[in-house]
């Protein structure tokens, strides 16, 4: 669905208004930066977003090859391959299908491969479910891929933008995974300010490989090394994640430049310079939040969010900054690590390890499993609860009615 809004002089520059639905915004700007290789496989809540890339590419819209696979390992396994010979690359996936390109996805990594990908975040089996959490994304965030989640539509599309020019950069040459939450984003509507392709040209150059397979220049990529070797391939990949926290802000300030809006790219506060309680959250959920801060600071109540938009790398030290005169932190997890802490919680509890200054409490919540409403009477519930002893992966909104059947 997409409805087209005149500019109007505030917009300039030839941009647009449309209210589209976000997996047809995220085709459009993946359009607008002209990969050669589209290849996916179609799952819940993903497949809006390969089906009009393939309507693009067959209406003659986007000169690219839209390859049909059998699976999505078969998907992962050919943008690797067209992104190795040198050209831009796209694929999409979701929940399971994610997990079926585990083992590619480890590989492009490894590789030093730019590969773009989409992931719908959707809980995972069993039992079968087909709504949103974060447990596929944050279950592969040790793969090596950036790791980018998104609170709204408009953020989606930019992020995408973001994620080529940050992959593709040649101190970088990493994959980037955009995540954003299936259903939620993929499906809702939502007026966006769509860019012109002359803005996303110079935003984002044709991709010019630093290497590449090419029968004129041998090259292998991803041989068998022995203990020798492997350790230091490993160490190179972790610290080009700790010089791309220093990377992404200036590539996102260049995007304000060009596009007219500011993301930091890696953490964003709301309301946080006076408050007493803050949640800690990654994707659409802020924005819910940021309501509930707005009504609570109505009535005097000093709260505040801090949003995650980078999962990898970990931006610790800009998350510690902001955090460490916050006397009560919340973080909300839509993810588990069974038998463990929740995911998200137990690395800001790491990144105050060590430090003298750090909140009183750091509680840890699990909401929105499995597409469970997260209302905003859940997030008030949250703020009550930021009292006295520090909360461990607490459930909010279990039904106890179900649970004695569930045990057995």
């Amino acid at each position: 669905m997409a409805i087209r809004i005149e500019p109007s002089p505030a917009i300039g520059r030839g941009r647009v208004k449309e209210l589209l639905e976000g997996s047809r915004a995220v085709a459009e700007i993946i359009k607008l930066c002209k990969p050669g290789v589209i290849s996916a496989y179609p799952i819940t809540p993903q497949t809006h977003i390969v089906e009009e890339l393939a309507q693009i590419v067959a209406d003659g819209s986007l000169s690219a090859q839209f390859v049909n696979v059998e699976s999505e390992h078969s998907a992962a396994s050919l943008v690797l391959g067209a992104v190795a010979t040198g050209v831009r690359v796209y694929t999409a996936t979701s929940s399971q299908g994610l997990f079926y390109m585990a083992e590619v996805l480890y590989n492009i990594a490894g590789m030093r491969l730019p590969v773009i990908m989409t992931d719908a975040a959707r809980a995972i089996s069993a039992p079968i479910n087909i709504w949103n959490d974060h447990q596929d994304a944050l279950s592969l965030r040790d793969s090596g891929w950036i790791q980018f989640h998104a609170e709204d539509i408009q953020e989606a599309m930019d992020l995408h933008l973001i994620a080529y020019r940050l992959g593709e950069d040649k101190s970088v040459m990493l994959p980037v995974m955009v995540c954003m939450d299936g259903f939620i984003l993929t499906h809702g509507l939502e007026t966006v300010d769509m860019p012109t392709q002359e803005q996303v040209d110079k935003f984002l150059p044709p991709y010019k490989a630093p290497y590449k397979l090419d029968v004129e220049n041998p090259l292998t990529l991803g041989p068998l090394v022995d203990p020798e070797y492997y350790m230091e391939a490993r160490y190179a990949l972790n610290q080009t994640h700790k010089e791309v926290l220093t990377l992404i802000p200036k590539l996102t300030a260049e995007f304000a430049q060009v596009f007219g809006r500011t993301y930091n790219g890696l953490v964003e506060g709301y309301q946080l310079k006076d408050a007493e309680k803050v949640i800690v959250a990654m994707g659409s959920v802020c924005g819910t939040i940021k309501e509930v801060v707005d009504e609570l600071r109505a009535k005097g109540k000093k709260v505040g969010l801090l949003k995650v938009t980078a999962l990898r790398p970990f931006p610790a030290n800009q998350i510690y900054e902001a955090l460490k005169n916050a006397p009560k932190v919340a973080v909300i997890d839509r993810a588990l690590s069974l038998g463990s802490y929740a995911p998200l919680y137990a690395e800001i509890k790491a990144a105050f390890f060590g430090k003298a200054r750090k909140p009183k409490g750091i509680n840890s919540f699990v909401v929105g499993l499995g597409g469970r409403d997260i209302t905003k009477d859940s997030i008030k519930e949250i703020f009550r609860l930021m009292n006295g002893k520090e909360k461990q992966a607490e459930f909010i909104d279990l039904k106890p009615e179900l649970l004695k059947e569930s045990y057995e």
